[in-house]
């Protein structure tokens, strides 16, 4: 598992600091954001934020000031004068806001996926009912492969990775050279 490079927990009513849980397998909810570049940027913050917002007030966790909260834990835990390339993670459950930083692992080229016949806790929400995924995920080298769960023949998602499949899409001239661009360039920068 990767090395976490800032890790802290605030108390919801106050924000004062207190000793560090990941909150692994508690009842909540996280999200991860990649943070890039100098001046630091996430990407789709909007989108992460809103996904996070979102599955706290499914889940329940009301507490006083909550989304201004987590707003500023990011502002004062993300420097403008570091160059980043890692992934921030907002954890949250009814006691606490927990927060960490780890670098991005860049992915080998020959990389594999494990297939794992499970369907996560509540897949619809980013939950943090994660035991059974970090099971796998400790056992392996995640620049070199993942885990993908299925269910009744079907790929959910993956462990850490994000793909998209195409179904019964025509072949697109345009589409296709950009596909192959974007693959191109992706395995150029890795």
């Amino acid at each position: 598992m990767a090395t976490l490079l800032l890790k802290k927990s605030y108390r919801h009513k106050d924000l004062k600091e207190i000793k560090f849980h990941d909150l692994w397998n508690s009842y909540g909810v996280f999200t991860t954001m990649r943070v890039l570049g100098k001046p630091a940027r996430i990407l789709f913050f909007k989108s992460h934020i809103n996904n996070l917002f979102k599955s706290l007030k499914v889940y329940k966790i009301k507490k006083k000031s909550i989304k201004k909260n987590i707003l500023k834990l990011i502002k004062i835990n993300i420097s403008n004068k570091k160059k980043y390339d890692h992934l921030f993670r907002v954890a949250a459950n009814n006691k606490m806001i927990s927060i960490s930083l780890r670098k991005r692992l860049k992915s080998k080229l020959n990389f594999s996926l494990k297939l794992i016949n499970y369907k996560r806790f509540d897949p619809e929400y980013k939950n943090l009912k994660y035991k059974k995924i970090l099971t796998y995920l400790k056992k392996m080298d995640t620049t070199k492969s993942d885990i993908a769960l299925f269910k009744d023949n079907n790929i959910l998602e993956t462990g850490t990775l994000i793909f998209y499949f195409l179904k019964k899409i025509k072949y697109i001239p345009r589409l296709m050279v950009f596909i192959k661009a974007l693959l191109s360039s992706f395995f150029q920068k890795n």
